[in-house]
């Protein structure tokens, strides 16, 4: 056994910087490295994508980041665990290995963890007695079973160690904990059981510091002017112990900044019960560690406590929920907040004059730059700014009825009050709007299956 693991995340989701998994390979010893893509809205749009192509439906943006890097992974022997595969984990190691054949690149192994998808389930698992009902409001799942879009089942991190023990040089998944990630190689690693709930919780926490990447090195931060380089900002790299103990750092001589209050702040990003971290593998409890300082650019944590995790499953679902347009304009000049809300009004004049009218809670009037992001803090607002950005939308279950708003707001160029620009993104236009659903599902129901393909 290792008396440590170096565990680095180079994606926070998809679309964060490609720069920051290849600087983490040149810059520094790993031993993992990991890749979290996804998020709740990411699975519905995969989805999406799959339905009109049946070889999409994943991470592209996983592929051409090993293709850039696949050489220098096979060289140094580095494990990557990333859960690119959405809702097509097998499109993605097809991708992957085409990429080995590009590269020359034999005996590289790609395991394929699923499971995760119950789209197909769903009629199934009710009539078994799962209801799906709504956390958030108790809803049963029949009341928008013919919308749904995509299913998925936040699954453990105990899959991806099978995947490890099979061999596999990159883990592909599709939904998981964006901690288990990280909890996944170090139960590899340190053969961590089922019920080291302590060790299990501290692995969970690791996971969390470092699951948006850089923003737990100093992105994102509050005391921004105190972090150095943010240009080069260096991902962060966990060095775990075989008793849970570790330590959170970067590469050395990279930008961006470790401290305690750093990681706080990356402790508290979406906390709920912070004693009651919620997850397949263990209750982890947020209020038992100690954070320390344990060098330049090093915090160590110590003292995780877990509990035994619940018998059942978060299934995060998506549904067509009505449809929404939503487009902007620039407004200039004296008085351009006085002459944006006149364009606002506008647009509802002509549009209710064309007979289409729309509630309050249909329409969206926003004015960026007069103080939208701080309405109601004291200083946060402007009555006069020198420009402003005016958003207009509408929603509505109606799509024609949502279309006929996007033709009327470019026609404030020429016929409304003057110093109106920006229109470059042309009309807007209807676009489907997807509701989120969170439910539980028994774990017993819902089997995983570990598959490794080699090159």
């Amino acid at each position: 056994m290792k008396d440590k693991v170096l565990i680095a995340n180079g994606q926070g989701f998809w679309g964060d910087s490609i720069l920051g998994p290849i600087r983490l390979l040149r810059e520094g010893p790993l031993d993992y490295l990991t890749l979290d893509y996804l998020a709740e809205v990411t699975m519905s749009i995969m989805q999406k994508l799959r339905s009109r192509k049946p070889d999409a439906g994943y991470a592209t943006d996983f592929v051409a980041l090993i293709d850039r890097v696949l050489p220098e992974l096979m060289e140094k022997g580095v494990k990557v665990v990333a859960n690119a595969g959405g809702v097509n984990p097998h499109a993605c190691k097809d991708a992957l290995l085409e990429v080995a054949r590009k590269h020359g690149v034999t005996g590289l192994k790609v395991a394929v963890v699923e499971g995760d998808d119950i789209l197909t389930d769903l009629d199934r698992l009710m009539a078994d007695g799962e209801g799906f009902e709504n956390l958030d409001t108790g809803a049963p799942l029949s009341a928008v079973r013919d919308r749904v879009t995509s299913a998925n089942v936040y699954l453990g991190a105990f899959p991806i160690a099978e995947a490890l023990a099979a061999g596999a040089q990159i883990v592909v998944t599709g939904r998981g904990t964006d901690p288990g990630l990280v909890l996944g190689p170090l139960i590899h690693e340190f053969g961590w059981g089922p019920e080291d709930w302590d060790r299990l919780a501290a692995g969970t926490i690791a996971g969390h510091i470092v699951e948006c990447g850089a923003q737990c090195t100093g992105g994102n931060y509050t005391d921004w002017r105190d972090v150095p380089d943010l240009a080069m900002v260096g991902y962060p790299v966990l060095e775990v112990e075989p008793s849970g103990d570790f330590v959170v750092t970067k590469h050395e001589g990279t930008g961006g900044r470790v401290s305690v209050e750093t990681v706080t702040h990356q402790l508290a990003y979406e906390m709920g019960d912070p004693s009651r971290y919620l997850t397949p593998d263990v209750i982890a409890d947020f209020t038992s560690f100690r954070l320390e300082p344990d060098g330049e650019d090093r915090v160590r944590v110590t003292g995780s406590k877990g509990s035994p995790a619940t018998p059942t499953y978060k299934v995060s679902m998506s549904y067509s929920d009505g449809w929404k347009s939503v487009g902007q304009l620039t407004v200039s000049g004296p008085d351009a907040l006085a002459k944006a809300r006149l364009c606002a009004s506008i647009v509802w004049d002509r549009l209710a004059y064309d007979g289409f009218e729309y509630a309050p809670e249909e329409r969206l009037e926003e004015f960026v730059g007069a103080g939208e992001c701080h309405a109601g803090i004291e200083g946060g607002t402007s009555d006069d700014p020198p420009e402003v950005v005016l958003r207009l939308g509408v929603k509505g279950s109606d799509k024609a009825k949502v279309a006929r708003f996007g033709p009327e707001l470019v026609p404030l160029v020429t016929s409304g009050p003057p110093g109106v620009t920006g229109f470059a993104g042309g009309r807007p236009k209807a676009q489907e709007i997807i509701g989120y659903w969170p439910a539980l599902v028994t774990k017993e129901r819902v089997p995983t299956q570990v598959t490794v393909f080699e090159s």
